[in-house]
């Protein structure tokens, strides 16, 4: 059987018009109190960017500046525990006001990353942040390690999220 030309462009132009649905918004807390969120949190794992890849003792801090932005310092050892010490240093930008829990994190002016704070744990100890295209996630904790158990059930929830929780990485620490 011939196809006609006609009939060969119609069907590539459906094809190319079929795209996969896009992943519904991502859910995030209902709160953030900003005060008692700002401080030190060690990265548990991830789905790393490429500026992170390989990243040891990674610990992302957060201090309020007095024009409402999250001074935000990002520093970890590359490669090994002795490597060479890494640090960044975004903006943040609280974007939803009524949950403090959507913020844009500028590395580079003018472009502000999605960064979405996903799940908090009641005392503030375990928190991870995420983004709508689910791309990357960063699971992170007051202290280096948390249980197991808690990591499985943070793991349950982002699958839930739709994250592909086969890209999550632990990231190494060790402290003295």
């Amino acid at each position: 059987m011939k196809l006609s030309l006609a009939g060969m462009s119609l069907a590539l132009l459906t094809l190319s018009c079929c795209r996969a649905s896009p992943a519904p918004p991502i859910q995030t807390v209902d709160s953030v109190d900003l005060d008692r969120f700002m401080g030190d949190w060690y990265v548990i794992a991830n789905i790393p960017t490429f500026l992170e890849k390989g990243a040891h003792n990674a610990v992302e801090s957060y201090k309020r500046n007095d024009d409402g932005t999250i001074a935000t310092t990002f520093t970890f050892r590359a490669g090994r525990f002795d490597g060479p010490v890494r640090r960044f240093r975004p903006k943040g930008f609280v974007l939803d006001t009524r949950t403090n829990a959507v913020w844009g994190m500028r590395f580079v002016w003018p472009i502000k990353a999605d960064y979405r704070i996903l799940y908090l744990n009641d005392d503030y100890t375990q928190t991870v942040i995420g983004r709508q295209k689910r791309d990357y996630v960063w699971i992170m904790a007051r202290t280096p390690s948390i249980p197991e158990a808690d990591f499985e059930r943070i793991l349950r929830l982002l699958s839930d999220l739709g994250y592909d929780v086969n890209r999550i990485q632990r990231v190494p620490q060790l402290w003295q």
